[in-house]
């Protein structure tokens, strides 16, 4: 080999692996290697919500396969967890009935390490199961409630807001790509956060808390909470979109 082809061999080399380097360090190039789909179940019941737009962006989404749970009976999805082969649980829930045996079967999915995603109005699941305040890191109380001696407001909410997002975490697998965006939906506020959680999202909006999505560890399970989500206006949203799409692969512990 002379020094020409030599130096373009180099070359080559360099850039294949420069290419196969910057593939490697992205979210994707993780879930590439799922060789079959994610399977994901989507909890709901308890609010109403548009369901059509609502699960057109879950269809959206490749490589990820889901069924949707609606809960007549409450959360009976935990009744029975024997053939339970799910990646990930999406909540997008807001129910309250909770029996022991099916608080304890929960813990046993997210123990054996299926991922959990929570969503916007399912941060108020559960109001008499204090330890769902522990999975999630938060809490929306629709009442007034005193607990372990401390009084908790009940959370506030608006419609149709204008909601600047700020990426507080862009080098984070849920949120990575994405830049600063707006996202018409619903606030909450005087929600609790608790610590030891890990803070993507934040907004300065006067009706909202700061922190609008996280990450935890609960168990075995990754966790993530996304504050937004409302109506087909954030459904719609292409960064909404990666957003909750990010998040499932992320607790799937695909990255």
């Amino acid at each position: 080999m002379n020094s020409k082809s030599a130096f373009l061999f180099t070359f080559m080399l360099l850039i294949l692996l420069t290419c196969s380097c910057s593939t490697i360090s992205t979210p994707e190039a993780s879930f590439a290697k799922h060789q079959e789909k994610l399977k994901i179940v989507v909890v709901t019941g308890g609010h109403d919500f548009e369901h059509e737009p609502f699960f057109e962006m879950f269809d959206s989404f490749d490589n990820i396969k889901y069924v949707e749970a609606e809960q007549k009976d409450d959360s009976e999805i935990f009744e029975d967890i024997a053939g339970s082969d799910y990646d990930v649980i999406v909540l997008y829930n807001m129910t309250q009935k909770i029996s022991p045996k099916r608080q304890a079967n929960f813990i046993k999915l997210l123990n054996r390490g299926v991922g959990l995603v929570g969503v916007h109005h399912s941060i108020a699941n559960f109001q008499d199961w204090p330890e769902y305040r522990n999975i999630i890191g938060a809490k929306y109380y629709l009442k007034v409630t005193t607990e372990n001696g401390v009084t908790y407001p009940r959370g506030q909410y608006k419609h149709d807001v204008d909601i600047n997002v700020h990426i507080k975490d862009p080098e984070h697998p849920v949120t990575h790509g994405l830049s600063d965006f707006s996202i018409n939906d619903e606030t909450y506020t005087k929600y609790t956060f608790d610590k030891g959680s890990r803070v993507l999202l934040t907004t300065d909006h006067p009706m909202s808390n700061k922190e609008l999505c996280w990450v935890r560890n609960y168990a075995n399970a990754r966790v993530c909470f996304i504050q937004l989500g409302h109506g087909p206006r954030a459904y719609a949203n292409p960064n909404y979109r990666r957003l909750v799409r990010q998040a499932i692969i992320f607790c799937a512990g695909e990255n």
